[in-house]
């Protein structure tokens, strides 16, 4: 499912209410430091020169909507056919929303979801300053269940480097993972096990986020020989987290 408009919506997001995308990709393809076994965009396709909206692009379009939006937004949301923090303007671009929201719908939140690995830059940092959610992304406690599921283009990454990048926020932010189980190239995909909630639990106690989101596959993936984790087992995985008081969202 790929969006073919810069601005999208309104649409209801189960976790965010009533929310108004952004998408800051091409409309012909995905394009993302990811490969999601579970991605709804499907997979990373070559582009040989991939078109990204202006940043006066998506300021006008967003100006558009909000101008012409009749009922009540709960969040404008930066998602999109990929990560939406590579895009080269993503500061500016925030700052421009952050503008328009407060002309035309002071009330909504500004949402990005990220799958946190442009957290390197300076610049990507300060943007997401900006937002009042800051969604960043980390499926493994464990390098190679990380790998697995997320498909990193940078072999390299690892998941001490993006404990690092969140570390910066300070707790400030809601970490997200994709609970999942399946099958890919002959190797099991299983983020459930006693193992990886260990790792996982440890790495949620050291960041500290002010809320994690926990969620299952709800549309349809690319890759097929993934199933769906039943409600009743992700309450009880984010049961030993609320004992410690943390505020943990379920989207099952």
């Amino acid at each position: 499912m790929l969006f073919d408009t810069i601005v999208y919506g309104p649409i209801h997001s189960r976790r965010l209410g009533v929310s108004l995308g952004i998408n800051l990709m091409p409309t012909i393809a995905k394009l993302c430091t990811f490969d999601c076994v579970y991605c709804e965009c499907g997979w990373n396709q070559p582009v040989s020169h991939p078109l990204l909206p202006t940043r006066e692009q998506v300021r006008e379009a967003l100006s558009l909507k909000l101008s012409s939006q009749s009922s009540q937004l709960d969040v404008i949301t930066f998602s999109g056919n990929g990560e939406p923090t590579l895009h080269p303007d993503f500061l500016g671009i925030i700052q421009d929303t952050c503008a328009l929201r407060d002309q035309h719908s002071p009330r909504a939140k500004i949402s990005v979801l990220s799958n946190s690995t442009q957290l390197g830059r300076p610049d990507v940092v300060e943007a997401l300053r900006l937002c009042d959610n800051r969604i960043l992304k980390l499926d493994s406690a464990i390098d190679a269940t990380m790998h697995l599921i997320d498909q990193p283009v940078n072999p390299n990454l690892s998941v001490e480097q993006i404990t690092q990048w969140l570390s910066v926020f300070e707790g400030d932010f809601t970490l997200q993972t994709c609970f999942l189980r399946g099958e890919y190239n002959g190797q099991i995909i299983d983020n459930t096990t006693s193992e990886e909630l260990s790792a996982w639990y440890a790495m949620v106690q050291r960041l500290q986020p002010k809320h994690v989101m926990i969620y299952v596959i709800d549309r349809a993936t690319p890759l097929q020989t993934l199933s769906k984790i039943p409600a009743p087992e992700m309450e009880a995985i984010a049961a030993p987290l609320r004992k410690k008081g943390i505020n943990v969202i379920v989207s099952a």
